[in-house]
């Protein structure tokens, strides 16, 4: 059960309890003004107004209406009053220290011992209230029988970072996000993973209501997030929250799809008055990635009860680069090619623009038994980046042609007046030696010649190469309104509507459709995608007495929910097959590929919007056996329009052994459905194989060329989770949690590695009715395609002292997680002639998802406060890590080292109302190891480094609070 402790004085030392207890006892009176309400804030009320401390059962006392209360009592008279009746006694320890329990819980329990006195406002205070992880009542970290984190706004604002995704990956070390510097889609919104999952295992919530997941899939997912559709954690306004509760345990069973590695919920302020704004501005050591940052919060009384909160934010933030010159450019160069940038390819940190974010909470209360309350977020930013560089000699579909048979390569050259026609342009074999020095390719480049207008290169546009630039711009917006409301005989429900909608849309540049020829544009819109989820909520909840000592809790509920996926074609330029076009079997051979390079529009063909529903009946008890004992129960019934039903239930218990000790565990199973997005997506985009640069297409499983390529209809992921732990309670300024938990996956979705398109598919395809089939080198296909176990131990230790004037907070987080795949799917496929059952998982793939991200992840963090000053200090450790350089599955194997960054802030507080901070993240600027294959792109350091590429960050904030 949790216990809520409120308090309006001054803080007591031990050395003042004495004269404490004296003042009690001699029993002054106040003047009291509490009207008829919940007993939480009928309490709350009541404590403020006798300037006082007092401890009461939170889950209860929710629950429990008061009586009016108005007159000159003393304490205890005006408690008795206000509790008579009702299920709450007022009982009085041995130094006359006042607490409110149970009556029922009075019959067989001795008076409870006195808990520590007032709660410091400070970032990681124990008694600090979470409602995720259960349906019935909140609870505190400690009281809680499975893991959970929460993270106050302080912590999350002691540091540089910007955006709420990077500052819980700083807080919470099984949260792991690493940087996509070129990975698609991926690099809009990054993935995040939880407890060593996908991110699409982890479920959100605002306000404890489920929130909508990002239109984005991530097709390039570093392996562990290959094909994920997640939600995006980035555009909730950091500056709007109250805390953060971060569920480290599967929670399918009570939330539905996705809660397999564990649930965070964003709770949103709710002042209803005062505000506050602040501005922030930083770089990093190298001089690039300059941020700029304004944030405002402001409270609004309605009426006597109800509130609206408002947060805007905005932001700018430049790009980095950690790039060094390929070796093909720096061959180029040396050979005398003089147009080539300097590097040819970039990689860092996207370019943020307009990043602006909006947050509205508000509540109200008629009366004492009604309660309304609705919330919605905007948000909206521009991100671009770089791409690949497209050699001027070596990129095919561009510049060159490789014959199949010969291997000989060939510059590309478009004849306008058409082959066999008019004038004949020449043929230019291809070698290492610099094609703008070759005579007959001057001839080609000639313009003022017949032979020269009739005949373009586009090395004539990009005699350098050239390397398209990424981006897109993200929409997204929520809406949740809803009703709580007592009902006779103590039932109470809470009634809800929500709707998510997430949109981007894509653009490229500085490239060509080079089957237009000359008269290729440069810049495209390629199309875009949006996500719309629709959920309605009805819960019941009731606290029953029994013979059990306390009260049981039930839950109840149904749910139903729709969710739609939009494809939107591109512009017709992205994706038209020009006149110059590359495709044999269709009679056009003039060798030129087909869309915007790098990432061809959507097709007409390809665009549209596919929906699916599903109701949900759930069920939570929970109940304590005995004092020390603790249950919850937990069921789920889940229909889906699209593949059937789902059953899962979960177990969760809380044995306090003593006073200090308590040990927990859960038992659940869990799913994930196969997302709209999934089951229908058509995505092309330029991605490295083993043969370098090709076109790779990622279709849905029913697509004609994936059913050639062997595909099945997707079906659930289906999880397995168990967890273990110790909690030891000193006090209120020590605790310690020690977690072990394992998760057992099966049919896990993902992409397929990319498999090669050969002439005798691709000429089937064209048959049946898929000329596009020619555009592609290999195509992917979403699949159940394995299992994995993954296990971990989390251990958190939270200690508050003083060390003199010094008021310090020490917090130690430490994270070990294991991913091993157990089991992958074998497809038919022909070896040496014979019909062989293969994996298509790559030993290259599987060793990405079970060694990408670090097996070991902690930090130590100590706050410090003295007069008018506050100190964070934190020591972050990243373990060693695999890469797959690039996915190419092509031998660029990386063996990371492990790295310690420190971090480092300094606030003072120049007046009441004004504070000014000044930082530095990664203090001592410690580098990953440098890539040993940095030539191959130009990528310094291993993109996918934990802890991140760019550096040491610099930055100063200035925030100003009012009345």
């Amino acid at each position: 059960m949790g216990w809520q402790s409120v308090s309006h004085a001054q803080q007591s030392t031990p050395a003042s309890r004495d004269s404490e207890a004296l003042a009690l006892s001699e029993a002054p009176s106040f003047t009291f003004s509490v009207q008829s309400q919940s007993a939480d804030e009928a309490l709350t009320e009541l404590a403020k107004q006798a300037n006082t401390t007092l401890l009461f059962p939170f889950d209860l006392a929710k629950r429990v209406k008061t009586n009016s209360l108005n007159g000159t009592y003393t304490l205890n008279e005006a408690l008795e009053q206000l509790l008579e009746g009702t299920e709450l006694a007022v009982i009085a320890d041995d130094l006359g220290v006042l607490s409110i329990r149970s009556r029922a819980s009075l019959v067989a329990k001795k008076p409870v011992e006195r808990k520590e006195e007032e709660q410091e406002d400070n970032s990681n205070a124990l008694e600090r209230i979470a409602i995720v992880g259960t349906r019935n009542a909140p609870r505190s970290a400690v009281d809680s029988p499975v893991p959970l984190d929460i993270i106050g706004a302080k912590s999350l604002s002691s540091q540089g970072n910007a955006d709420v995704l990077s500052m819980l990956s700083v807080m919470v070390p099984s949260l792991n996000v690493n940087d996509q510097p070129i990975n698609d889609a991926s690099s809009l919104v990054r993935p995040a993973n939880l407890r060593g999952m996908s991110s699409d295992h982890t479920l959100l919530l605002l306000n404890g209501k489920r929130r909508h997941r990002s239109a984005v899939i991530t097709f390039l997912g570093g392996g562990l997030s290959d094909g994920a559709q997640g939600p995006d954690i980035s555009v909730i306004p950091a500056y709007a929250l109250k805390q953060v509760e971060v569920l480290r345990d599967g929670a399918s069973a009570q939330y539905g799809s996705d809660a397999i590695a564990g649930v965070i919920n964003f709770v949103l302020k709710d002042d209803r008055e005062g505000g506050s704004f602040a501005l922030k501005s930083g770089a990093y050591g190298e001089g690039d990635g300059a941020l700029f940052q304004f944030q405002g919060n402001r409270g609004f009384a309605v009426g006597d009860t109800g509130f609206i909160n408002v947060t805007g934010e905005y932001r700018q933030q430049g790009g980095t680069s950690r790039s060094v010159q390929r070796d093909d450019a720096i061959a180029l160069m040396e050979q005398g090619n003089g147009f080539i940038q300097d590097p040819a390819q970039i990689w860092g940190a996207l370019d943020v623009a307009n990043d602006m974010k909006l947050a509205i909470n508000a509540g109200y209360s008629p009366s004492s038994t009604t309660a309304l309350y609705g919330f919605l977020t905007a948000a909206t930013r521009k991100l671009s980046g770089g791409f690949y560089y497209r050699n001027p000699q070596t990129r095919e579909g561009v510049f060159s042609r490789t014959d199949t048979e010969t291997g000989a390569r060939r510059l590309i050259v478009a004849d306008l007046d058409g082959i066999d026609s008019g004038i004949q342009c020449p043929s230019i074999t291809l070698t290492d030696n610099n094609v703008l020095q070759n005579p007959t390719y001057q001839q080609i480049a000639d313009n003022s010649t017949e032979l020269g207008a009739n005949c373009f290169a586009f090395n004539e546009l990009y005699p350098g190469g050239f390397t398209p630039s990424f981006g897109g711009t993200i929409e997204d917006a929520s809406l949740a309104v809803g009703l709580r409301k007592e009902l006779p005989y103590d039932w109470a429900f809470d009634v809800s509507a929500s709707l998510g909608y997430s949109n981007v849309d894509y653009d490229i540049s500085n490239t060509v459709n080079p089957s237009l020829g000359p008269l290729s544009p440069t810049s495209f819109n390629p199309g875009g995608v949006s996500q719309v989820e629709r959920t309605l909520n009805l819960d019941f909840s009731k606290l029953i007495q029994t013979v059990l000592d306390d009260p049981v809790s039930i839950g109840l509920g149904i749910e139903w929910r729709k969710e739609t996926y939009f494809q939107k074609a591109g512009d017709e330029s992205s994706y038209i097959a020009g006149p110059y076009a590359f495709e044999p079997p269709l009679g056009l051979n003039e060798g030129f590929s087909i869309g915007s390079n790098g990432f061809p529009g959507y097709q007409p063909q390809s665009a549209g919007n596919w929906s699916r529903s599903n109701w949900a009946m759930y069920a939570d008890i929970e109940f304590f056996v005995t004092e020390a004992l603790q249950f919850g129960v937990a069921s789920r019934l889940e229909h889906f329009s699209d593949f059937g039903t789902t059953f899962d239930g979960k177990l969760s218990t809380r044995y306090k052994l003593n006073d200090l000790f308590a040990l927990r565990g859960s038992v659940n199973t869990g799913f994930k459905a196969p997302t709209v997005g999934q089951s229908n997506v058509i995505n092309v985009t330029t991605a490295y194989g083993p043969n370098g640069l090709e076109d790779q297409a990622t279709l849905p499983p029913t697509d004609l060329i994936s059913v050639q390529l062997g595909a099945t209809p997707l079906t659930p992921e289906e999880s397995v989770n168990f967890s273990v732990g110790a909690v030891m309670h000193v006090s209120e300024y020590f605790f310690a949690t020690v977690d072990y938990f394992n998760i057992r996956l099966e049919d896990r979705i993902s992409t397929t590695s990319a498999i090669p398109l050969t002439e005798d598919d691709i000429s089937a395809l064209i048959a049946d009715g898929r000329p596009d089939a020619a555009k592609y080198n290999a195509a992917k296909y979403f699949t159940n395609d394995f299992d994995t176990k993954t296990q971990g131990v989390d251990v958190v230790v939270n200690y508050q002292f003083a060390a003199g004037e010094w008021q310090n907070n020490l917090l130690f987080a430490y994270n070990w997680t294991d991913t091993q795949v157990e089991r992958v799917t074998l497809y038919p496929a022909l070896v040496d002639g014979a019909l062989q059952l293969t994996p298509n998982l790559t030993n290259a793939r599987i060793r990405m998802l079970e060694d990408n991200l670090p097996a070991h992840r902690g930090s130590i963090t100590l706050e410090q406060a003295i007069s008018s000053f506050a100190f964070t200090w934190r020591l972050n450790y990243f373990g060693s890590f695999y890469e797959d350089h690039l996915d190419a599955s092509a031998g660029f194997d990386i063996y990371g080292s492990a790295r310690l960054t420190m971090d480092a802030q300094f606030s003072w507080q120049v007046s009441e109302e004004t504070r000014f901070t000044v930082g530095a993240q990664n203090l001592f600027n410690t580098l990953p190891d440098t890539n040993i294959f940095k030539g191959e792109v130009g990528a310094l350091y291993p993109p996918t480094t934990p802890g991140g590429i760019n550096g040491n960050f610099f930055y100063a904030g200035l925030e100003f609070e009012f009345e």
